[in-house]
């Protein structure tokens, strides 16, 4: 499984994204898989690379949660939860998309 993290060092969440993602892997007993950090650094990079905001976490090149439209720059992710909007995915969020990868 290739677990992968893009984020930019500015961004607020990701470092709590990679906490919740740690923690549901381990949930879904899959704690062996390193979460490879990718940090995209320019407008360019993010758009080459198609990640639609910081945080984004992909499992074998897919999306947890594909977004609706990409955007053109370096930009804060929001993440739908149940109390909210959310710059990560809740842990919960997290355990049930990974339960759909394979």
């Amino acid at each position: 499984m290739d677990v992968e993290l893009f984020y930019f060092a500015s961004c607020p969440n990701w470092q709590l994204a990679r906490e919740r993602l740690n923690e549901a892997l381990t949930a879904v007993g899959r704690s062996a898989p390193q979460v490879t950090l990718r940090a995209v650094e320019t407008d360019e990079e993010a758009r080459a690379l198609r990640v639609p905001g910081s945080p984004t976490i992909r499992v074998n090149g897919n999306d947890l949660f594909p977004a609706a439209a990409e955007t053109d720059c370096l930009a804060c992710r929001v993440y739908p939860t149940p109390d909210g909007l959310s710059g990560a995915p809740t842990v919960d969020q997290l355990i049930r998309a990974l339960g759909n990868t394979s």
